[in-house]
């Protein structure tokens, strides 16, 4: 990102929330994109939630982080910050959608065969209630509407992903994945992830997805498999439904799958029509109607969203150009802006010029002269997107992923990046004229 400005304006020159809340959050404009962007925090192990976690309150007043310091809130009126709970070595999972709760994680991770202990905190109060132990190997993802089953899944032994790597780059906080390729010379970083994931499929783990009772800890299995299962998420509005995936190199596995809370109902949601299509990084629609996912056909020439009604199983797929594919997409409450996050010329589209924040404007493409096929309800509605570039992540190393997700109301947009050197929260402005 180039900041051509003078110097950082004043949060107040900027009619930013509020004023300045703490030392270091600071604005500007973006001097490619005209937008404003603000930086919350640069705190030490900062981390926003991934794009699929709720990350705000029911009511939509508070969004959460965390820091090393432990679970962070931010007033989404004033933008002040403050610590919901300060405990080191906390893993925050996500917010509730009926209750002001904050979910997270914590084992000791000097004994390899402690429990993980599963939590909530009063987002208000801080009173924390332990919820249940779960055995090391067990990540929980989600949590239902109506925030009585947690979901998560088990593997019966560990893998480390990339053999030998010792700790995690700290700008990016990703393990530093390295492979050679057939010619024995090494392969770029996408590339040697591919090849890491694709041993993680082939070892055959067993594993399981399961339940956890938020009331009394109680847990049911609900999917076994030597697959590698991943991705989890229960749909925002139905608490009996959860989506699922088979995880690996995409053009290998049957990603997206949806299950019901008593094991039944395990269904398919994309089947491949060609060789070396691929979709995933699936999250739902905020009223629990679709399944939004990334969809290339074939892998890195023609690029999609798309989207899956769960009710009717009709389609919708929005056409995207090459610099417009992104790591991950989101969509706001009102499902009428959808965000993009871009990615650099090494990732899967290699694009000469992706490295955004995008805001995208769906359009239908209509029938002509409103002349419709016989069979045109049970077709793919297509459609495309009115783009527009919202933060130049020239500088962003994207072993980060900036995640991006919209504020309850739309009007800011919320990623992280490391723009400026260290990985940082931010927020821009969706209107130009905020």
């Amino acid at each position: 990102m180039r900041i051509t400005v003078a110097a950082l304006l004043p949060l107040a020159l900027l009619a930013a929330p509020a004023a300045a809340q703490t030392a270091d959050m600071k604005s500007w404009v973006d001097a490619k994109t005209g937008h404003k962007i603000v930086r919350i925090t640069d705190a030490p192990g900062n981390y926003a939630l991934y794009f699929n976690y709720n990350a705000y309150t029911p009511n939509g007043d508070t969004m959460l982080f965390s820091t090393t310091e432990g679970i962070q809130a931010m007033d989404l009126k004033t933008w002040t910050l403050r610590t919901v709970l300060k405990r080191r070595g906390v893993h925050l999972l996500f917010a509730g959608h009926k209750t002001r709760t904050a979910y997270f994680s914590e084992t000791d991770r000097s004994k390899p065969d402690a429990p993980v202990t599963i939590s909530a905190a009063d987002i208000d109060t801080g009173v924390v209630r332990k919820i249940a132990e779960v055995p090391r190997g067990s990540q929980i993802d989600t949590i239902n509407a109506d925030e009585t089953l947690l979901a998560g899944q088990f593997t019966t032994r560990p893998v480390e992903l990339q053999p030998g790597t010792a700790g995690r780059d700290p700008r990016t906080d990703q393990a530093a994945y390295a492979a050679n390729g057939p010619d024995g010379k090494p392969l770029p970083y996408a590339e040697a992830k591919e090849v890491r994931l694709n041993d993680r499929l082939a070892a055959k783990i067993p594993m399981e997805i399961f339940t956890l009772d938020v009331k009394t800890g109680a847990r049911r299995t609900i999917v076994t498999a030597t697959d590698w299962l991943n991705h989890l998420q229960f749909s925002p509005t139905d608490p009996t439904l959860l989506m699922y995936c088979h995880e690996g190199p995409w053009h290998k596995v049957d990603r997206i799958w949806t299950v019901r809370t008593d094991g039944s109902r395990n269904t398919k949601i994309h089947t491949r029509t060609m060789n070396m299509e691929i979709a995933g990084h699936e999250f739902w629609s905020p009223d629990g109607k679709t399944i939004w996912y990334d969809l290339q056909t074939p892998r890195g020439e023609d690029f999609w969203l798309a989207g899956y009604d769960v009710a009717t199983a009709k389609r919708r797929w929005f056409h995207l150009e090459r610099n417009e594919w992104s790591v991950h997409y989101n969509v706001s409450a009102d499902q009428t802006l959808f965000s993009g996050d871009g990615g650099d010329p090494e990732m899967v589209a290699h694009a000469p010029d992706g490295k955004y924040m995008y805001l995208f404007r769906p359009r239908a493409i209509p029938d002509v002269a409103g002349i419709h096929a016989d069979n045109a309800g049970a077709l793919i509605a297509p459609g495309t997107f009115a783009t527009e570039k919202l933060v130049d992540l020239a500088r962003q190393d994207y072993k980060l992923e900036p995640n991006g997700r919209f504020s309850p109301d739309g009007r800011w947009l919320f990623f992280r990046a490391n723009i400026e050197g260290k990985a940082a929260i931010y927020a821009v402005a969706t209107d130009k004229a905020r």
